[in-house]
């Protein structure tokens, strides 16, 4: 059996290992254990998955007087046949059934999170400061809602 694959006129080499993107690793700063105060309070943990080419988000927070627990990958889409997707995505899905997509743009030391797509009108917007210890910002939420958050490596 042949490790060559071919799909119209890409071939690739089935044992081959793509790397993960620039972009995709420079969120290895979130890796790690962090308390999470402000509008929503408790923990939150990102690992990367085996291959470095997905981080996962462990979530364990209360909001609103509610529990929020759940998961969420983040990386690039890259369906088969086709090539990956610039855009680092993520799908949050929580213990209630709900799931909630975001797109994540790292530039410099401020971390943006689009709820939904790119350039939404619902975002996070935060910045690593404390030599990556701390990371501040706001959710911004359409009509003028929203709240501060603050991550504080553990």
């Amino acid at each position: 059996m042949s490790d060559i694959t071919t799909t119209g006129n890409d071939v690739f080499d089935q044992n081959e290992q793509a790397q993960p993107s620039d972009r995709v690793r420079a969120l290895d700063r979130l890796v790690g254990t962090w308390a999470v105060t402000g509008g929503a309070q408790g923990t939150v943990r990102y690992e990367w998955m085996p291959g470095g080419h997905f981080l996962v988000q462990h979530v364990d927070l209360e909001q609103y007087g509610q529990a929020v627990t759940g998961f969420e990958v983040i990386g690039h889409l890259h369906p088969f046949g086709e090539p990956m997707g610039d855009d680092l995505v993520s799908r949050f899905y929580d213990s209630a059934g709900n799931t909630f997509d975001y797109v994540y743009e790292l530039d410099g030391d401020v971390l943006t999170i689009w709820a939904g797509a790119h350039g939404s009108p619902a975002y996070f917007r935060g910045t690593f400061t404390d030599g990556d210890g701390t990371m501040t910002g706001d959710w911004v939420y359409p009509g003028g809602g929203g709240y501060t958050s603050t991550m504080t490596r553990q």
